[in-house]
Parts: C-alpha cells; structure tokens; sequence
C-alpha cells in the first residue's frame, strides 16, 4: 500500500493506493486540480518504474472538487490501460464531480459506479 499526501495541501488531498486480486484500487480524498495531477497519475499508473496496471478502480467518494486536470488524468489513465485489454472504473463519485464527469463525457468513456463493491464486481 502507498500513500501519498502533498505536504502544502495537508488535508485537502491525499491518494491511497492497493493491489488486490490484480487490480489497482485507489482511494482518493479531497480536491483533484492542477498542482495534484502528477500524484494522481502516479498513483493510477505506475509504482516504482513497474508496468502500469491494466485494472484500476478509482474510489472518489471523498473528492469535494475537481477540475479538467483531474479529467485528464483519467483520460490518460483510460489510454494507458486500453491497449492491454485493461479498463478504469470510477466509484462513488459525489454529486458535484459526478456533474464534471457527465458534463464532459468522461462516463461515458469510464464506468461509473454508485459505490466502490459495484465498480470491483461490475
């Protein structure tokens, strides 16, 4: 398990991350924005130099805001993973980032999920 947590934004993001059953699952808590975009990614993509994972599951129950950076993010994520067969699903997104989501077509390219048990037996 990995934890990161941007110092100056103590309290308003942090990003938890495990492997389970060979899929990444990643907790993510606060604001994704511009200057967490490279903690996100890392956090979904890649862990020491390893191979990228080709299964994530993003639980974003506790994420009060984001912005096209965290829309990004999940877009390269998406791309990363496509190529091996793989997928990034999202879970338990509030109603404010769901809106981001919808508004910019991300659930359409990425499943959504009402809770995270949804995303890891969909």
């Amino acid at each position: 398990m990995s934890d990161i947590e941007q110092a100056d934004r103590k309290g308003r993001f942090s990003v938890v991350h495990r492997t389970v059953d060979g899929m990444r699952i990643v907790t993510v808590k606060g604001e994704i924005d511009h200057d967490v975009r490279e903690l996100l990614s890392a956090a979904l993509l890649s862990e020491d130099g390893a191979a990228p994972p080709s299964r994530i599951v993003v639980d974003l129950g506790d994420v009060t805001f984001m912005d096209s950076s965290g829309i990004n993010v999940f877009v390269t994520a998406h791309q990363a993973v496509s190529g091996t067969q793989g997928w990034v699903r999202i879970a338990g997104a509030q109603k404010p980032v769901l809106h981001v989501l919808r508004l910019v077509g991300l659930d359409d390219l990425i499943t959504c999920h009402p809770t995270l048990e949804q995303a890891l037996n969909a």
